[in-house]
């Protein structure tokens, strides 16, 4: 039941895991230097999270991961329009030769200044134009920084996820 985490350095895929994972919110400021994995559990199912850095030097592994999971998480930092090109870019290249595999797009730290709604990033990550036929997800995330419960919007996350999973299987 593994589920793999993907983005650009900087997109808070560490953050978000970690509130998936404790139900409490707090970013994480290190960027992942390799891999990070977590379990996340609920009433439904225990599932494995590995998250794979997203700096240039660990992107090549990314596709090497996609045949093994059973769906994949994409994190974008919706505040960071410069590099929403490139996301969208790497998503494109990755998915592109499997169309079953389920994607869920977290656009990320929505509480920022600045950041776009999702119907914008939903445009700038072209997710239309990925096909009908795959189950694509696009939902709007924050993590806190004091460590406080998780948002409404994780916990719904997490829901999907689980549900997603307990799909696939």
């Amino acid at each position: 039941r593994q589920v793999l985490v993907l983005g650009l350095d900087g997109a808070g895929k560490t953050s978000v895991l970690h509130s998936l994972a404790a139900s409490r919110g707090k970013r994480s400021a290190a960027p992942t230097e390799g891999f990070n994995a977590v379990c996340v559990g609920s009433e439904q199912a225990q599932m494995e999270f590995l998250e794979i850095g997203g700096s240039e030097p660990l992107r090549c592994y990314w596709r090497m991961y996609l045949p093994r999971v059973l769906l994949l998480v994409y994190v974008v930092d919706a505040a960071d329009h410069a590099r929403l090109p490139v996301a969208k870019q790497l998503l494109h290249q990755l998915i592109q030769n499997d169309s079953a595999l389920p994607v869920v797009v977290l656009a990320n730290k929505q509480d920022l200044e600045g950041a776009y709604c999702i119907t914008d990033i939903h445009d700038a990550l072209a997710l239309s134009d990925i096909g009908d036929k795959r189950k694509m997800f696009l939902i709007g995330t924050h993590v806190a920084e004091d460590g406080s419960e998780i948002s409404s919007s994780m916990k719904d996350a997490k829901e999907l996820i689980t549900q997603l999973v307990l799909e696939t299987e």
